[in-house]
């Protein structure tokens, strides 16, 4: 499904077998957003990285965005200490990312700054994730208001929004990725670039998680 890059970024051989980059994932959502990342992502020989959800047991009180970028700062500092102990080459230390939502959050302006200060790479939507979704499906103009329901709402998919948090491969077609990532875009480039993140009604830069942090560049 999903087309590729870096198989030259691949590691050294080890007892027969490759070494790929580690990309560890800690998301805001326990459903949405890792179901998204099991459909879209490649297999390790094809994209060179191997993705880990590394918060998929955590509770919904250890998923608040200033907790994630915490928990993942420490884990980037952990496993760049072992990547240097075991004189791994450079192109294969971890990265670390989040993925979480502007929502009614607070201390996003905090969990941003800090995710910068520690190397976490950040993907960001305002007013949520469904954005994201959405635009594989159909431009987006205005603002929500902050109010995720209203994106949730303009889903073109029947249910309950609690059924609507579990995506389906179906839910992607084919060369949806390039249009998504197109509108994503536009809506993007119409806030100033001093106005931060947070305040950017609607933004979503998921589409750079997906090539940067998944090494996948269409689906």
């Amino acid at each position: 499904m999903a087309r590729t890059r870096g198989k030259d970024a691949l590691g050294p051989a080890k007892r027969g077998q490759r070494r790929y980059k580690i990309v560890h994932v800690f998301t805001e959502g326990r459903v949405t957003e890792p179901q998204y990342i099991e459909i879209v992502r490649g297999k390790p020989a094809e994209t060179g990285v191997e993705v880990r959800i590394a918060n998929s047991s955590a509770p919904g009180s250890q998923r608040k965005p200033i907790t994630l970028v915490e928990a993942a700062a420490r884990l980037l500092r952990e496993e760049t200490r072992a990547a240097k102990k075991a004189n791994l080459d450079e192109k294969l230390w971890p990265e670390v990312w989040c993925l979480f939502d502007r929502d009614e959050h607070q201390q996003i302006p905090a969990a941003l700054r800090l995710a910068d200060e520690a190397g976490v790479e950040v993907a960001f939507s305002h007013p949520c994730f469904e954005l994201w979704r959405l635009l594989h499906h159909k431009p987006v103009h205005g603002t929500f208001g902050g109010v995720c329901g209203e994106a949730v709402r303009q889903l073109p998919f029947d249910g309950s929004p609690e059924k609507l948090k579990h995506m389906r491969p179906d839910e992607l077609p084919e060369g949806s990725f390039a249009q998504a990532k197109k509108w994503a875009q536009k809506i993007n480039a119409q806030h100033p670039e001093h106005r931060p993140k947070d305040q950017r009604d609607p933004y979503t830069d998921v589409y750079v998680f997906v090539e940067k942090g998944l090494r996948i560049t269409a689906y």
